[in-house]
């Protein structure tokens, strides 16, 4: 994939947030910085053949290679000791960055099953937590070489605006399916 995603924000989108957002400067505009790929294996506390395994499938699934990340604190109702490795993380940025955003947007969430819309919810800083409880739904993740099924977690970081509504804007321009929350009630 041609990082279209990354000509489409720069030469449109842009400017038809900065209009919509009522903003002054285009510098102001919300703009995604990073997004992080986690998967936390509870598993790999017992084995670590298992994250071996989930290591190779962010390689496939990101392109770049992961970090893998440890427990922070001793847990004794789920067997974990500090420092004991228990999971995997890749940071994106750049063209990398939003070839996986339109993968994501285009391909992946479409192919959920029994899929209604996401919902709009962000944290103080305007970032959004996406959960999926199977990786499968990535094209790369093949049944043969992966055949167990992982979750993950994916965040999307976003500077500028410092709001809500603003990094919604965003997100939704790059044709993000939030559920429209406006129409329950």
């Amino acid at each position: 994939m041609d990082s279209c995603f990354k000509d489409l924000y720069h030469t449109t989108l842009r400017k038809n947030l900065c209009q919509t957002l009522g903003l002054k400067n285009l510098n102001m505009v919300p703009r995604l910085e990073k997004i992080v790929i986690n998967a936390g294996v509870k598993a790999a506390a017992q084995d670590s053949k298992v994250l071996n395994y989930v290591n190779d499938g962010l390689t496939a699934l990101a392109g770049q290679k992961p970090v893998k990340t440890k427990a922070k604190k001793s847990i004794a109702g789920f067997k974990i000791r500090e420092g004991v490795q228990i999971g995997c993380m890749v940071t994106l940025r750049g063209k990398i960055m939003y070839n996986f955003l339109e993968k994501l947007i285009k391909l992946v969430i479409p192919s959920i099953r029994d899929f209604r819309g996401l919902p709009p919810r962000f944290d103080a800083c305007g970032n959004y937590n996406l959960g999926l409880k199977d990786w499968t739904v990535f094209q790369e993740i093949d049944f043969d070489r992966f055949p167990n099924a992982h979750g993950l977690n994916i965040t999307m970081h976003i500077k500028g605006g410092n709001n809500k509504e603003a990094s919604c804007a965003l997100l939704k321009s790059f044709g993000m399916p939030f559920i429209d929350t406006a129409k329950k009630g």
